[in-house]
């Protein structure tokens, strides 16, 4: 690891003027990632600014009924939120779905949206990686594949978005708060947080640099059956090869995200309106253009399956 120098951040503002001020400076709360990346020197950040005494660990209702979620709260506590849990039921199982009960303790919401991708290609020093080192190529394509991107990738880049979290948040049309490095604040729709690779991979999310993620917001519940299904290697502690997030109405309409399949959490508006069509119509909406190799086209057949296991859930619920 190398040497870097730390400071404890006494605002949000002046948190997000640091860090735009001084190059290299990367923000801490949880480290459950950021830590490990440093320790590979993937991440080798001059500054570190920790936000973990901003204050911002409190779940509160909000004036038009939904819920704000501070930054700083942890995965626990958030997927143990009874509110959560009535209400959002989808994102309290994506949260239990998603680590271990150790990592869930410590890891933020601010900090599982902006964790890096788990491409193997990505933590091998000695690969070649656009998002690692921009311009030195991906040497995914062409590598194994298994694991990573069907859809949304490009040229520059195939890894996929290791959340599930964020997959919960993008089918219940969450929006991310944030302060900028010039005071403002400003919340970004949980659709355009996260950026596809295109030609700068390197590039995960549209914050501005310094900007400081203060809270997500979900708006009021919508009702319906919540199910995240999850399909890994193993029954814990594994990324989603693909995941499922789904909310059902009573009359088969509903909304749809998938995990594991892109470099984001990926809903298309196309699929939700194919929802009382059936699995194989929603499977093609949202993986209409998908580019698989040859060693992840199993996930295309993987993801209608898993959504039929789901609608069939939905309907006996």
């Amino acid at each position: 690891m190398k040497a870097f120098t730390y400071e404890r951040a006494t605002s949000a503002a002046d948190a997000a003027r640091k860090a735009a001020s001084v190059q290299g400076t990367r923000f801490i709360a949880g480290g459950t990632n950021l830590l490990d990346l440093m320790k590979l020197e993937i991440e080798t950040p001059a500054h570190l600014i920790d936000v973990n005494g901003l204050g911002f660990d409190k779940i509160e209702a909000t004036q038009g009924g939904g819920l704000r979620i501070g930054a700083l709260v942890s995965n626990t506590d958030l997927a143990a939120d009874m509110r959560v849990r009535k209400d959002y039921g989808v994102l309290s199982r994506a949260l239990l779905a998603g680590a271990s009960g150790q990592l869930r303790n410590k890891a933020t919401t601010a900090g599982n949206l902006l964790q890096r991708t788990r491409c193997p290609y990505f933590y091998d020093t000695n690969q070649a990686c656009n998002k690692r080192k921009p311009g030195s190529g991906c040497a995914a394509i062409g590598g194994y594949s298994r694991q990573l991107a069907i859809v949304g990738a490009s040229d520059a880049c195939i890894a996929t978005h290791p959340s599930d979290m964020a997959i919960a948040m993008r089918v219940l049309d969450a929006s991310v708060e944030t302060v900028k490095a010039d005071g403002t604040t400003r919340a970004i729709p949980i659709a355009d947080f996260h950026r596809l690779p295109g030609d700068t991979p390197h590039i995960d999310t549209n914050l501005s640099a310094g900007e400081v993620v203060t809270a997500v917001t979900l708006p009021k519940p919508v009702g319906g059956t919540h199910i995240y299904e999850k399909v890994r290697d193993r029954a814990s502690y594994a990324f989603a090869l693909i995941s499922v997030a789904a909310v059902v109405q009573k009359d088969g309409t509903g909304r749809v995200a998938v995990g594991g399949v892109a470099p984001k959490p990926w809903r298309v508006d196309a699929a939700d309106a194919a929802m009382p069509k059936g699995a194989k119509a929603v499977a093609g909406q949202l993986l209409a253009g998908a580019k698989p190799t040859p060693d992840n086209a199993y996930k295309v057949p993987l993801v209608e399956r898993t959504l039929a296991a789901v609608l069939m859930q939905a309907r006996a619920a």
